[in-house]
């Protein structure tokens, strides 16, 4: 994986909600809401992988596909705006809503809450196998 992880100051205090529409394959259990504590400056891809939430992200975070969809139910305006490059991204991905956005590019500015639902279809399934 090739996220840019960065390092920030104090507290993680910008709450974040994710709801998985199927927890089990995400996270192995049956818990399907999660309450986070994000950073500002922080990824939504990056909160979720560091709490154990598997969100599907085959380029690695770098807005090189659309795997990592999710949707913003709640603070969109907490969030960097999308890019061009997002958009096009966003643009290829199943279920596509007005909510729509790529959890790798979804940074948090705001501070909150946000609510974040990870559709049903979004398995961590396909993995590339070592030759």
């Amino acid at each position: 994986m090739h996220m840019h992880h960065r390092e920030v100051a104090g507290p993680r205090v910008v709450p974040v909600t994710f709801i998985l529409e199927d927890p089990r394959s995400l996270t192995g259990s049956d818990q399907a809401t999660h309450e986070l504590k994000a950073a500002q400056g922080e990824h939504l891809l990056e909160l979720a992988l560091d709490n154990g939430i598997n969100i599907e992200h085959a380029c690695g975070g770098v807005c090189a596909c659309s795997t990592c969809h999710v949707y913003i139910e709640k603070g969109m305006t907490e969030l960097s705006e999308s890019t061009e490059a997002e958009d096009d991204r966003v643009e290829e991905a199943p279920g596509l809503q007005a909510n729509s956005r790529l959890s790798c590019q979804c940074e948090v500015e705001g501070d909150g809450p946000i609510v974040v639902r990870v559709p049903a279809w979004n398995r961590n399934a396909v993995k590339e196998v070592p030759h």
